[in-house]
């Protein structure tokens, strides 16, 4: 079968390229995802049962991809989700998150918008600088998991009879001949011919994807790896930060070994859950807009980058995370004071407990079996320097859930317009390691479209 355009698969990345191919019109554009429809996807773990690995796993493949049940948050800077400034430039990131935004109301978001109250953002900046933080204001639209799949459905519908989909199909090899694509083999042997492959797997398809691009002799390069905590605390005590800013960013340099420590994944009201990464089970959060919790959670996270001649992240992410599963059996919760004393949590501890956990799943344990002394030690820290600014952080009866590990995939080596070396094959989004957010994922989809419109003579002025 011959098509002019393959996408290979179908998260925001994939989607936002379908998407400005169809506003043109024109082309033959097929799109392949391993996962379902974003109405079949059922994720275990959003229903309090723990994750039970699914294959392909229903959080991160599928329609939508792991954006689809993300706590839907439109960050709307270039400083924030990625490094697709370094290809693009910041001026045309600015431009096209502009664009991508607009989109997405379009679609469904919210027209609210946090973080413009200047007052109020320079005050929480100059709180955060005594405790030796710095703040990152950063304009946000929140979603909220459930308006993420009527947004991303709403999107799906727009794109039928214009865009082929074909979900539950999964690739297997990018096909090249004499420097150029070719299209893609399904496992199962049947082969699509394609003028243009553009590869946007997302974290679900990231092993497959750095497999392929040194099969073909694609460079790589190494991003770092983020390894910390979920925190969840009573939803009092960050709610004048979450008011203001929904999402706070939060950044630390440790004391003890100058690590680069931030807050992540601000979830309000939210729930703290598992997910299923290639084998290991860890943690992450999300909040709702109609569906509230007394707590609120974020992810601490220390930012590692390897060198020479290290060069599996991933695979260090992975086995700290297998570390937690072996002693948890799964996510392993654990609470502050418990940490602190030098002593694992147990059920009797957690059921008195202050704060009551919303992953009803997790086991009770002692983090400091799994997690390297250094992160622990920047981890504490950072938490001493959030309770300045937010009192009750540094709590015993603050609940640490680990491991959350961020796996940002290896790195391709791209050209401005996001295409390998391979003539017409382009990779994009979180998969390919440039993106790290819903906005610039989404962005870089826009960017690929654009070009082969341009490539085609099809490009609306």
């Amino acid at each position: 079968m011959k098509h002019d355009v393959i996408i290979v698969g179908c998260g925001p990345a994939g989607i936002f390229t379908a998407l400005e191919l169809s506003f043109t019109g024109g082309l033959d554009v097929v799109m392949l995802d391993k996962g379902y429809e974003v109405e079949r996807r059922r994720c275990p773990a959003n229903r309090g049962l723990g994750c039970v690995k699914c294959n392909p796993c229903n959080l991160l493949c599928g329609w939508g991809g792991s954006g689809a049940f993300s706590d839907g948050k439109l960050t709307l800077s270039p400083e924030v989700g990625g490094w697709l400034s370094e290809y693009v430039g910041e001026a045309e990131l600015s431009s096209l998150i502009e664009y991508v935004d607009q989109i997405y109301v379009k679609f469904g978001a919210p027209e609210k918008l946090y973080g413009t109250d200047v007052d109020r953002i320079n005050e929480l900046k100059r709180r955060a600088a005594l405790a030796g933080l710095k703040l990152v204001p950063v304009k946000v639209r929140h979603l909220g998991t459930e308006r993420c799949v009527e947004v991303t459905g709403a999107m799906r519908r727009a794109l039928g009879g214009k865009v082929e989909v074909r979900m539950g199909v999964e690739a297997e090899e990018i096909l090249v001949e004499d420097g150029r694509v070719k299209g893609v083999k399904l496992r199962g042997g049947e082969v699509l011919e394609g003028k243009y492959v553009v590869v946007a797997p997302g974290r679900g398809g990231a092993d497959w994807l750095r497999r392929e691009a040194q099969r073909l002799g694609l460079g790589l390069i190494n991003n770092p790896v983020d390894v910390g905590v979920r925190v969840e605390v009573p939803a009092h005590v960050t709610e004048h930060l979450v008011e203001v800013l929904y999402e706070p960013k939060l950044i630390y340099y440790s004391k003890s070994f100058d690590d680069k420590v931030r807050t992540f994944c601000f979830n309000p009201n939210g729930e703290v859950i598992t997910e299923y990464y290639d084998g290991v089970v860890t943690v992450n959060g999300q909040s709702y807009v109609n569906k509230r919790t007394d707590n609120s959670n974020f992810a601490i996270l220390v930012s590692t980058t390897f060198t020479e001649p290290f060069k599996e992240p991933i695979a260090y992410g992975k086995y700290i995370a297998s570390l937690a599963n072996l002693l948890g059996g799964g996510v392993i919760v654990q609470r502050l004071g418990d940490l602190k004393s030098g002593r694992r949590s147990t059920w009797e501890r957690i059921k008195r407990n202050l704060v009551e956990p919303t992953l009803k799943a997790a086991t009770p344990g002692d983090l400091s079996f799994v997690l390297p002394y250094r992160y622990l030690s920047d981890i504490l820290e950072m938490l001493k320097a959030l309770d300045e600014v937010a009192p009750g952080i540094y709590s015993n009866h603050t609940l640490l859930y680990g491991v959350e590990v961020k796996f940002y995939s290896s790195r391709l080596e791209l050209n401005d317009r996001l295409e390998t070396k391979v003539r017409n094959l382009f990779a994009i989004g979180d998969g390919a390691g440039i993106t790290r957010g819903l906005v610039q994922a989404s962005a870089s989809g826009v960017v690929v479209a654009r070009e082969i419109l341009r490539r085609e003579g099809l490009l609306r002025s």
